[in-house]
């Protein structure tokens, strides 16, 4: 429990419906396998519909109050946004696990699924650590891309570079292989990461774009932060456009 502590930062405030904030938003309640009953937004495309869904997969803070601009930006190139809340976030039942935020993103690519959308017609956009949530859902739910945003090899890579005297990976439970889980991947994958991330270094997200089976492109922001404002606004959205271009027929 005290290694979870330290890397999950849940804000639990339930943030009540998205509807109060924007005009055709919807809840959606998401069932995981374990029986847990999750709240999310679904926000509709505010320009031409591209009839193409984007899952956003969070980081480990927060909640998805906080994602809500950049799901209206990513709206507004016409997308519908699913905007997950993962277990124990935002008002959801549950605590946070590598293992458990797994079902909560199968729940939601199954809700996509249910609204219509194919895996060829949805893309994954994942956030910090929500990166590792989506390298795993891959491997179980491909879809037609996936953008990552500041990813990396492993959390335990991660912690390691953070925490160089510690015997990080005899202790970490939660591990996020995000690279042992795309290497063999033919969904094609872009990488975005800055060049002074000082939580996730960018010399590892630049090793997960070397060991990716199908990697679309990467792109390096200089000067670029790991929460910098550039990721949550006009530049990701356009980059979720130029994925979707890519490899949506």
């Amino acid at each position: 429990m005290l290694q979870r502590a330290l890397i999950y930062f849940p804000d639990r405030t339930d943030v009540g419906s998205v509807a109060d904030r924007l005009p055709g938003g919807r809840d959606l309640t998401l069932r995981t396998e374990d029986a847990l009953e999750l709240t999310a937004w679904l926000v509709p495309p505010s320009g031409a519909d591209r009839d193409v869904a984007v899952l956003y997969l969070p980081g480990n803070g927060g909640n998805r109050l906080g994602r809500l601009d950049v799901a209206r930006e990513i709206a507004s190139r016409g997308f519908t946004v699913l905007l997950l809340e993962y277990r124990g976030y935002g008002g959801n039942p549950g605590r946070p696990s590598e293992e458990g935020l797994a079902l909560d993103a199968r729940a939601a690519a199954a809700a996509l699924r249910a609204e219509g959308f194919e895996p060829g017609r949805t893309l994954y956009v994942g956030e910090s650590i929500g990166t590792g949530v989506a390298s795993r859902l891959v491997t179980t739910d491909p879809p037609a891309g996936v953008l990552l945003r500041s990813p990396f090899t492993s959390l335990v890579d991660v912690a390691r570079a953070q925490l160089p005297y510690l015997p990080v990976g005899l202790i970490l439970r939660d591990r996020f292989p995000s690279a042992e889980h795309l290497s063999g991947s033919e969904v094609p994958v872009l990488v975005l990461h800055g060049s002074a991330d000082d939580v996730v270094p960018s010399r590892l997200s630049a090793e997960l774009a070397s060991r990716v089976g199908n990697l679309q492109d990467e792109v390096v922001v200089p000067g670029a932060g790991h929460n910098d404002r550039i990721w949550f606004g006009p530049f990701l959205a356009d980059a979720v456009v130029d994925l979707a271009d890519a490899v949506v027929g």
